[in-house]
C-alpha cells in the first residue's frame, strides 16, 4: 500500500525530476557509472566525467578490456580514485563470471567490487525495477527530518532504523523513482544547511519541520580537527625528461604517477626531507635545488601544503623502491599519465617557458 510520504514524493517527482544524462537509457551498465561516479561528488560535477567516460566506454566490455592507466587517467579529477579502480575490476569480473551483463540480484551485485548497500540498492531498483530501498547521504538525512530520527544517523541503530524506514514507505513496482526521488529532494530542497521547507512537498508531514528542528537532523558526530601534512616532491631531470614514479595500486592515490618525494618529519628542513625520501623511495642520493612551487590541497580527511623542488642526482640510479614503475618523460608527455591533483599542478608548471 503507497504511504502518504510515497505518494507525495512521488506526484512531486512526476514533474521536478531533475534531467540527468543517465536517467531513463534503460542500461543497467549506465547506472552503474553515474551511481559510483555520485560517490561524495556532486552531481554537477559528475556530469561532464559521465559524459567523456561513456564516450571512451560506451559497453561494460570496453571497460574491462581497458589498461587501468586509461582508466585512471579519465577519472583524474573526480578523486576518491578506488571507486575507479573497483569498477574497473568489477567490469572484468563481470566479463569473466556472468557474460558482460550486470546481475540484477541485490546479492550479486554486493559481491563486486565497489559496490556497497546503497549502490546496490539504487542499480537493482533504477536499473531492473526491484523493490530494493537505497540509503545515500540526501536520502539519510531526509528520512531523519521526515521522521524526526534523534538517533545518530550513522550509529548501527541509526542505520538499522533508516533501512527499515526506507523499506517500510518503498511504493511496490516504483521504487526506483522512490530512490531517486528522494535523492532529488535532499540535492535541491532538503538541503544540509537551511533547507528550503516552504517549497517542500512534504512540509506539512515532516515531523522535525513541525517541532522546528530540522536543523538539528540528522544527528551527526561533532567533526574532528582536520589534521594537515607539509610535504615535499622533488623534479628530477635527465637531459629532456623528468622521472615520475607511479603509485602502488592500493592506497590512497593508488595506481597514479607522482613526483618522488614525501612527508616532512618533526626537525627537518624541507631540503632534509627530500633527500631522505630520495634515498629512501628510489635508492638515490640528489641535490636539492630552487623551489619551483608551493602547491595545497583538501583532501577528505587531512590538508596537504606541498613544496616542490629541482633536483640533481648526485649518486645511484633511481630504483622503484617503493612505487610500482619508474618512468622518464617529457613535460609535454605527462599529460598521458593519471596524477592526482597536486602532481598534476607541478606537470602543468614544468610545461610553463622558463
Amino acid at each position: 500500500m503507497l504511504s502518504e510520504v510515497s505518494r507525495r514524493l512521488l506526484e512531486w517527482y512526476a514533474h521536478a525530476a531533475r534531467r540527468l544524462p543517465w536517467r531513463g537509457s534503460g542500461d543497467p551498465y549506465a547506472v552503474w557509472v553515474s551511481e559510483v561516479m555520485l560517490q561524495q561528488t556532486r552531481v554537477e560535477t559528475v556530469i561532464p566525467y559521465y559524459e567523456r567516460w561513456m564516450k571512451r566506454f560506451p559497453t561494460l566490455r570496453e571497460l574491462a578490456e581497458a589498461p587501468e592507466g586509461e582508466v585512471l587517467r579519465l577519472w583524474e579529477g573526480l578523486g576518491y580514485y578506488s571507486r575507479a579502480r573497483s569498477l574497473h575490476r568489477a567490469a572484468r569480473q563481470v566479463l569473466a563470471e556472468y557474460g558482460g551483463s550486470l546481475p540484477a540480484g541485490r546479492a550479486e551485485l554486493e559481491k563486486l567490487p565497489g559496490i556497497g548497500a546503497y549502490t546496490a540498492g539504487a542499480i537493482a531498483s533504477i536499473a531492473f525495477g526491484a523493490d530494493e530501498p537505497a540509503l545515500d547521504g540526501n536520502i539519510r538525512r531526509v528520512l531523519a527530518r521526515v521522521f524526526n530520527m534523534d538517533l545518530p544517523a550513522r550509529s548501527p541503530e541509526g542505520e538499522r532504523r533508516l533501512w527499515a524506514l526506507a523499506r517500510e514507505h518503498l511504493p511496490p513496482g516504483r521504487a526506483g523513482d522512490a530512490n531517486q526521488a528522494w535523492m532529488d529532494l535532499g540535492a535541491t530542497i532538503c538541503l544540509p544547511r537551511k533547507p528550503a521547507c516552504p517549497v517542500c512537498p512534504l512540509d506539512d508531514v515532516c515531523q522535525a519541520r513541525a517541532l522546528g528542528v530540522q536543523d538539528a537532523r540528522p544527528v551527526l558526530p561533532e567533526r574532528p580537527a582536520v589534521p594537515h601534512h607539509t610535504v615535499t616532491a622533488g623534479v628530477i631531470r635527465r637531459e629532456e625528461r623528468v622521472l615520475i614514479a607511479r603509485r602502488p595500486s592500493h592506497g590512497l592515490l593508488g595506481g597514479l604517477w607522482e613526483f618522488p618525494g614525501g612527508k616532512v618529519e618533526d626537525g627537518e628542513s624541507l631540503p632534509e626531507c627530500l633527500r631522505r625520501e630520495l634515498r629512501e623511495e628510489l635508492g638515490a642520493q640528489a641535490a636539492v635545488g630552487a623551489e619551483i612551487g608551493v602547491f595545497r590541497h583538501a583532501y577528505t580527511h587531512f590538508r596537504v601544503t606541498l613544496h616542490a623542488f629541482e633536483c640533481a642526482l648526485e649518486g645511484g640510479e633511481p630504483q622503484a623502491l617503493h612505487h610500482s614503475e619508474l618512468r622518464w618523460a617529457r613535460p609535454g608527455e605527462l599529460e598521458r599519465f593519471a596524477m592526482g591533483k597536486i602532481d598534476r599542478q607541478i606537470a602543468e608548471r614544468l610545461k610553463e617557458p622558463a
